[in-house]
């Protein structure tokens, strides 16, 4: 991966990333800026798209606070993610637990014109290199929702195992939902970028 060093007027400022975007194939992961707001806030009352996550609908007031606090989560990465034509199109993140050396892996592809199309999968790769290899990070888990095959089946291809299962662990829309979980080690990552899983 690419990664490129910013000025420090910008939103998202970690020990862990400094200030700095990373370029994949097809994506550029930035940093949130408080202008992204109306798209989250669109997308997250998508029921389309967030059937898909464990969010929920947001008001602008409570997004802009969210970015606006951003900065104070040492140990959490949070990035726009943008095609390379500048379009921002969903959001990607790690939490990280640094005492075991693990995070834990979040994603969101909220335009829609853009799902199947290899962006999350290619914004998903990005960021996996950029933890195991400059983070040094040990392990990456996730959970998702049992019937989303689709995610299940990017994330298999990036080389995520399955770990186990909460049964009915979300409740939404008054049903309870089943949550897959999955976990990737450092040693299970391609080591080259030619590697990478497509």
């Amino acid at each position: 991966i690419e990664s490129t060093f910013l000025s420090n007027n910008v939103s998202i400022k970690s020990k862990y990333t400094k200030v700095m975007i990373l370029k994949g194939e097809k994506v550029i992961l930035r940093p949130i800026r408080l202008s992204d707001a109306p798209r989250f806030v669109k997308w997250l009352a998508d029921r389309q798209v967030n059937k898909f996550t464990t969010r929920r609908p947001i008001s602008s007031k409570e997004e802009r606070k969210w970015i606006r606090g951003l900065p104070k989560k040492k140990d959490e990465i949070h990035f726009a993610i943008d095609t390379r034509g500048g379009v921002h199109i969903g959001s990607i993140g790690l939490e990280i637990q640094k005492r075991d050396r693990k995070a834990d892996f979040d994603i969101l592809i909220g335009d829609k014109n853009y799902w199947d199309r290899g962006y999350g999968t290619d914004a998903a790769a990005t960021i996996l290199d950029y933890g195991f290899k400059k983070l040094k990070l040990h392990r990456v888990f996730l959970r998702v929702f049992r019937f989303n095959k689709r995610a299940i089946k990017v994330y298999k291809r990036l080389g995520f195992r399955y770990e186990g299962m909460g049964r009915e662990a979300v409740l939404s829309g008054g049903r309870f939902y089943d949550l897959v979980y999955m976990g990737i080690l450092r040693k299970e990552w391609p080591k080259g970028k030619s590697k990478r899983p497509r």
